[in-house]
């Protein structure tokens, strides 16, 4: 190289950032891809379960003992 081709340091710095940004761009990639449909799926459902349990925590038409029971049975249904 000559130097007038050589690059600056902003441009060595510019392409290092540009580089780690495409590997990480890459590694998010394959940790989505890595996901079975059935890790999806368990992942919502235990969303929607931990939801509900939330929800019936803040109930107040039982008592407090009822309602932890009851959040207990509800959280051991996850998966």
């Amino acid at each position: 190289m000559t130097e007038f081709n050589k690059p600056t340091a902003e441009e060595d710095a510019f392409n290092h950032v540009e580089m780690m940004s495409r590997v990480k761009q890459e590694t998010i990639k394959q940790q989505l891809l890595a996901k079975t449909q059935q890790q999806f799926y368990d992942e919502l459902r235990n969303g929607v379960i931990e939801e509900m349990a939330l929800a019936i925590q803040r109930m107040t038409g039982f008592g407090q003992d009822t309602l932890d029971s009851i959040t207990i049975y509800i959280r051991e249904m996850k998966k």
